[in-house]
């Protein structure tokens, strides 16, 4: 499959799942175990029913990964396993040069707008 949509809603998911906005070293957990499903809601501040397709579309597209955690985790801490998400190396590799080019699109595209003074972004 092709390059995903670089929406604003996939740019907050990957940036998420690249843990951006957390410290050093919980950067790193989620780059190596991910995120599970509520988390990355709560995180990302996007409801199941757009969060759970575009998911599906990175995994789609090779960047995004599912699953499930161990059974033994749960039933100690009394709760139904949770379903992780983490990149791919292709995604982790991949994600943080789309971030980037979606970025400079976006600034290049308001600075073209007539009517915007220079740097008032």
């Amino acid at each position: 499959m092709s390059e995903p949509k670089m929406t604003p809603h996939t740019q907050t998911v990957l940036r998420a799942l690249l843990g951006r906005s957390a410290d050093g070293e919980r950067r790193a957990a989620v780059l190596a175990d991910g995120l599970y499903g509520l988390e990355l809601s709560k995180m990302t501040g996007l409801p199941n029913g757009t969060l759970f397709p575009l998911l599906e579309r990175l995994r789609q597209a090779g960047w995004v990964e599912r699953y499930w955690e161990e059974d033994d985790i749960a039933e100690a801490e009394g709760r139904p396993r949770r379903r992780f998400y983490r990149l791919t190396d292709k995604g982790a590799e991949q994600a943080p040069h789309a971030l980037a080019a979606a970025t400079v699109a976006t600034i290049s595209s308001t600075s073209a707008r007539p009517g915007l003074v220079e740097g008032a972004l």
